[in-house]
């Protein structure tokens, strides 16, 4: 994916905010720290670069199984042909047909049209003459869209995928080995539809691609989702940006993953600096807020007790976004203590999205069981997730598991699986586990406060670097700049 400059607006700001509990006990066996980065930007909008900002594939499932019944294939035809009248004048698209093999739909050839009123009406044709036969190779339509899109410009690349069924022909094109040579390439959104697709499955896709997956259970609503996917799609201007960690001596970064609004596992880019920062790199911001568990190692040994010491630096870089106020540097900080009273605690946020892990898990427990025949398990592993819901409040996770079983007492966890439940019920609950809520303490409705840029900065007695001037620590050496306030 490349990032182009003037993607995002001048006006444009990205701000930063870090959520933690510092204490830290000092004779833990492996002491972590975990914190919450909440990463909020505003005006991107109002972008104005040169040429189209997307480029778009629509990949549709053209299986043997889309053939029944019939009302799949035509929410099929509708729901691309809604995704193409959307797309502005200029955009490069392209529509592919997707079996144990990937063709193109449109255009003819292994290339991408750019929209007009002519070429969406010959691509809405095109869709409507689509048929079924053949079987399922998901690694080959992605594939595909990979070469289409690495001919194109445009800074964001998306495929929106949809599939009935389960990645059968896998040894024609093994999907690790595509999702491998796909990933920072593209973003991907997948669908399920009918009920044969596998939840999982869409989710490993969409992980490793930083898309989401959903699942529509009429099939006549999959044309309106598509419309809403589409407004939102259209409303990114910035292609990527990057999260650095740079670790303390003593410190180490064991993981960063997106929590909010959907699970996404991170990896750093491979590009070692020489302050041994890491760089992860997110993809397709509008004006929206994300939120990212940091997870750190630290060592004790040698370090003073009663102080807060930096643990490590978090700043935001926006390749080409030259304009765009960025936050300054935060830290993430610990403070060892041998009082046990302070060590026990956990951030709120940090306790929040854990228990929807726990969430997602309980929910891939209980179809695993139920895939296996055992019921009263399923039960109880539901119960389980009702209780987290619960707890945490997601309302919308307990509607969802009310589909599945009676709830009975969803502080206890106590359930009913109700009779006729069936494996395509669970796979749209995996789908929608994957979709987080913002935790306690989190913001408003309208997006969690984060911290603005800041115009002044004073500069570092001991390496001469600029910080914040409300920062108590010099993100480039460490050292304490103020006292806490």
């Amino acid at each position: 994916m490349h990032a182009a400059k003037g993607a995002a607006g001048r006006n444009a700001t990205v701000g930063l905010g870090i959520s933690q509990w510092k204490y830290l006990s000092a004779k833990a066996r492996e002491p972590q720290m975990h914190a919450i980065l909440t990463v909020g930007a505003e005006g991107t909008e109002h972008g104005g670069g040169a040429g189209p900002v997307l480029a778009q594939v629509l990949a549709v499932d053209c299986s043997s199984s889309m053939a029944y019944p019939q009302e799949k294939l035509r929410a099929a035809h509708q729901a691309a042909v809604a995704a193409l009248r959307m797309l502005p004048d200029g955009t490069p698209f392209a529509v592919v047909r997707g079996t144990q093999s990937a063709t193109m739909v449109y255009p003819a050839t292994e290339t991408m049209a750019r929209a007009d009123a002519r070429r969406r009406a010959e691509a809405e044709q095109a869709v409507h003459r689509l048929i079924t036969g053949g079987g399922t190779c998901i690694g080959s339509w992605l594939d595909l869209s990979r070469r289409l899109l690495a001919e194109q410009a445009a800074p964001i690349g998306h495929v929106l995928l949809l599939t009935d069924g389960r990645n059968q022909h896998d040894e024609l094109m093994p999907l690790s080995d595509v999702l491998e040579a796909c990933a920072g390439r593209f973003v991907c959104d997948a669908w399920g539809i009918g009920d044969g697709w596998d939840g999982r499955e869409l989710l490993r896709i969409t992980g490793r691609l930083h898309g989401e997956a959903s699942s529509v259970r009429e099939e006549a609503a999959l044309a309106r989702e598509y419309e809403q996917l589409m407004r939102r799609l259209l409303a990114k201007r910035v292609p990527e940006l990057v999260i650095s960690v740079t670790p303390m001596a003593g410190a180490e970064v064991r993981y960063l993953k997106q929590v909010f609004p959907t699970e996404v596992e991170l990896a750093p880019d491979g590009a070692g600096r020489d302050d041994g920062a890491l760089r992860f790199v997110t993809r397709a911001w509008g004006d929206e807020t994300r939120r990212y568990q940091l997870c750190l190692s630290a060592d004790p040994t040698g370090r003073p007790r009663g102080e807060d010491l930096q643990l490590a630096v978090v700043a935001l870089d926006l390749p080409g976004g030259d304009g765009v106020r960025l936050a300054p540097p935060q830290p993430c900080v610990v403070h060892w203590t041998d009082d046990p009273a302070l060590s026990r605690h956990t951030d709120v946020q940090v306790e929040h999205f854990e228990q929807h892990q726990r969430l997602g898990e309980a929910v891939a427990a209980a179809t695993d069981a139920h895939r296996r025949g055992e019921r009263d398990l399923a039960e109880h592993h539901l119960g389980r997730a009702v209780h987290l819901a619960h707890t945490i409040g997601a309302d919308q996770s307990l509607d969802r598991l009310g589909r599945l079983v009676e709830i009975v007492d969803a502080a206890a966890g106590r359930v009913r699986l109700r009779p006729g439940v069936a494996a395509v019920d669970f796979e749209h609950l995996i789908t929608a586990s994957s979709h987080s809520t913002y935790g306690p303490g989190s913001g408003s409705a309208d997006g969690p406060e984060v911290m603005a840029p800041a115009a002044a900065t004073v500069r570092c007695p001991a390496c001469d670097g600029k910080a914040s001037a409300d920062a108590r620590f010099c993100p480039l050496c460490g050292h304490r700049l103020r006292e806490r306030p």
